[in-house]
């Protein structure tokens, strides 16, 4: 099973959210997705900076998620 961490970010100001962004990296547990998600969090952040943050009173969510990797069929061989 592996998780997918998807990033929101939003702003109070104009009471919107961007859609969700998905992480490229997948975990191998909702634990290191977490982990990730509050380090990805600070880092947009810290990014975005202190004036932005603060003048469009930006926030940012995260959610991780299961992901279920089916493995692809076996084509049939017909002799």
């Amino acid at each position: 099973m592996n998780f997918v961490l998807n990033l929101i970010m939003c702003s109070a100001v104009s009471n919107s959210c961007l859609p969700p962004y998905r992480y490229p990296d997948l975990f191998v547990d909702g634990y290191s997705c977490m982990i990730a998600g509050n380090y990805e969090s600070i880092a947009k952040l810290e990014e975005i900076g202190y004036e932005d943050v603060n003048k469009n009173k930006i926030f940012i969510k995260f959610l991780c998620t299961e992901e279920v990797v089916v493995p692809p069929k076996k084509p049939k061989i017909i002799s």
